[in-house]
């Protein structure tokens, strides 16, 4: 008779989620190529490289019904921005302002650089 195993024990605990590489960092200037807010330009704000997601300013506002914790707290209807997949953005090129792809290159003393593929400028990182 075989022993009964439960389909719980069998996951892979402690296991640590990918980090995928992201194209565009907090701070950075981006304009949204697909979804219901298309066309619009932002901040990026957050970024959530586990899940492969970006939170920009002023695109995807989700409203929250929000309630009072205390009776003196307030409640109400709060707005804000939800988090987009990041393939739908595209970084801003410096020189002209219009969405382009990006590429990098190790400088000589190994410090990485982002470039635009239109216009072949820098683009800088905001810290």
């Amino acid at each position: 008779m075989e022993p009964l195993v439960y389909k719980k024990s069998r996951k892979v605990r402690g296991k640590e989620p990918i980090r995928h590489k992201l194209h565009v960092a907090k701070g950075d200037t981006v304009r949204v190529i697909r979804g219901e807010s298309r066309g619009k330009e932002g901040k990026i704000l957050h970024v959530y490289p586990k899940e492969f997601r970006v939170v920009v300013e002023g695109v995807n506002i989700v409203k929250k019904h929000k309630r009072a914790t205390t009776p003196q707290g307030e409640s109400g209807i709060i707005e804000f921005p939800a988090p987009i997949h990041a393939s739908n953005v595209m970084l801003l090129d410096p020189k002209s302002g219009h969405p382009t792809r990006v590429r990098r290159r190790k400088d000589k003393d190994g410090t990485v650089e982002r470039i635009a593929i239109k216009s072949g400028q820098p683009i800088p990182r905001v810290r």
